[in-house]
């Protein structure tokens, strides 16, 4: 029987998975590469890749992202409804304490880390059904648009796998191999994870107080400001003199409170005059949205580097929060 070689994605047309091939160049390469840099052993490295598969739901998935397919009112749908703010409201109560010593240590404050959770996991509900081995195989030899990055990614999570001494078959994630709850690539786990309970164990998947611990360390790695604004609903004034602005946001501030003051975007905010700003354009439900967001909010796309998912998940944050507060005293 002739043996087919699993070099192009293409070939993922005619089989829904199978097994990576570890002779194929790019895998033999990757092999050599951790041999000679990291010190793994051959054999056994070769045997841990021999188990991995290659996955075309994988392929389909990360092709279709849905904060490149969706509009913003779109989007907002699936995060913002009110049985995901239930959940956020039951889950803020269960570990109250937990998220209220996480915000006092670090400054990242509660509703943040819950809009987090909730966007990327639904509480706990959804962290991922792939096997982080498949979903970076699958993405470093049989993905050609992000075959590098997929690569070292997949690298990190080897080196992860021997240094807390997992099974590399164990761990599960997303599609792209985004892990545990709050679906850290193997990169940011190795950097950004914390063991926030002091066991011994940087425990992303089961211990929720390590998770936000996690996401807070992150946040703080990547330069969040305690007690600064986020973001600030807008509108584009009669002094506004730049063009219309369309859904195709900035992920760097490019502009100061002041200077978009004195253009016309009209927002409320207690940072300086001197902090940085940028305007953001979102397809609204109703028309287009304007919001000018700070520096935390661009600290927030560090962690998903799109303007829509930052949103939201201060969005959620909020909305989770307001539910906590109750119905407003009518007395």
């Amino acid at each position: 029987m002739k043996r087919i070689l699993p070099g192009s994605a293409l070939l993922l047309t005619f089989c829904t998975s199978f097994a990576l091939d570890t002779e194929q160049p790019e895998v033999r390469s990757f092999i050599d590469e951790m041999v000679t840099e990291h010190g793994f052993e051959r054999e056994a490295l070769t045997a841990v890749l021999a188990d991995a598969e290659i996955k075309q739901n994988i392929i389909d998935a990360i092709s279709k992202p849905a904060e490149k397919t969706f509009t913003w009112a779109e989007y907002r749908k699936i995060f913002i409804t009110p049985e995901r703010i239930a959940a956020g409201v039951a889950f803020w109560r269960e570990h109250c304490g937990m998220l209220a010593q996480v915000a006092a240590e670090t400054g990242v404050p509660e509703e943040i880390l819950i809009g987090i959770i909730g966007v990327e996991t639904y509480f706990g509900r959804i962290t991922g059904k792939y096997r982080v081995l498949d979903a970076l195989s699958t993405l470093a030899f049989s993905y050609p648009p992000r075959a590098e990055f997929f690569r070292k990614e997949l690298a990190q999570f080897l080196l992860l796998v021997r240094e807390e001494d997992m099974l590399a078959g164990d761990a599960t994630g997303s599609y792209a191999g985004a892990m545990g709850r709050p679906q850290f690539m193997p990169s940011s786990f190795r950097a950004y994870a914390v063991d926030s309970t002091d066991d011994g164990r940087r425990d992303i998947w089961n211990d929720w107080t390590d998770v936000a611990g996690s996401i807070a360390n992150y946040f703080n790695a990547h330069g969040w400001q305690t007690g600064a604004d986020v973001v600030a609903q807008a509108t584009l004034g009669s002094d506004w003199q730049g063009a219309i602005r369309v859904p195709a946001n900035t992920l760097t501030p490019q502009s100061t409170v002041a200077a978009l003051s004195r253009d016309g975007v009209v927002f409320a905010t207690g940072q300086p005059a001197d902090s940085d700003a940028a305007v953001l354009a979102f397809a609204g439900a109703e028309g287009p949205e304007y919001w000018v967001g700070f520096d935390n909010f661009f600290v927030i796309t560090r962690y998903n580097r799109s303007s829509m998912y930052a949103l939201v998940v201060y969005q959620l944050g909020q909305e989770v929060a307001l539910a906590m507060r109750g119905p407003a005293d009518e007395s």
